[in-house]
């Protein structure tokens, strides 16, 4: 685990909405098909994965995911799936995971005693980010960005 502030940035993304699981994966890779038709998947490319809601607090049917890309600057796509939002800048602590089902269950699993244990206190106002750059992409990693409160 690191903590790192990171800064604001320019997000372009696709929401699906309802229960967590296999569709958001499936979200993922129609994403990452859709950036290479449109000459956006590079070696400067961070594919984020954001789950809007807490599925023990939210209906299953009304959880968001949203797929999206950081870019410099916004610009118009003749896709209506495309939004666009700006994810403020803040403190988070980093985790890098091998990226399977197994790896990833298993941060989750350990994510509240690895976060208790270190004294970091979540920030429950703001989302974890999935973070994908190209090249953690091209090696199956996936970094999980905790929005934290603080720590010691």
């Amino acid at each position: 685990m690191k903590i790192k502030e990171l800064p604001e940035v320019k997000l372009i993304f696709i929401r699906r909405t309802g229960a967590y699981g296999p569709e958001n994966q499936q979200l993922m890779e129609t994403f990452k098909a859709w950036l290479k038709e449109n000459d956006l998947f590079n070696e400067a490319t961070t594919i984020l994965g954001i789950a809007q809601d807490n599925p023990e607090t939210t209906v299953p049917e009304n959880c968001r995911y949203d797929v999206g890309l950081v870019v410099s600057e916004f610009r118009e796509f003749d896709d209506s799936r495309i939004s666009k939002t700006v994810i403020q800048a803040g403190k988070y602590a980093l985790f890098t995971v091998e990226h399977t089902t197994q790896a990833v269950e298993q941060f989750w699993q350990n994510l509240p005693n690895v976060l208790n244990e270190s004294n970091v206190i979540l920030d429950v106002s703001r989302p974890i980010i999935e973070r994908y750059q190209y090249k953690m992409i091209m090696t199956h990693l996936c970094e999980f960005c905790v929005p934290i409160q603080s720590y010691k």
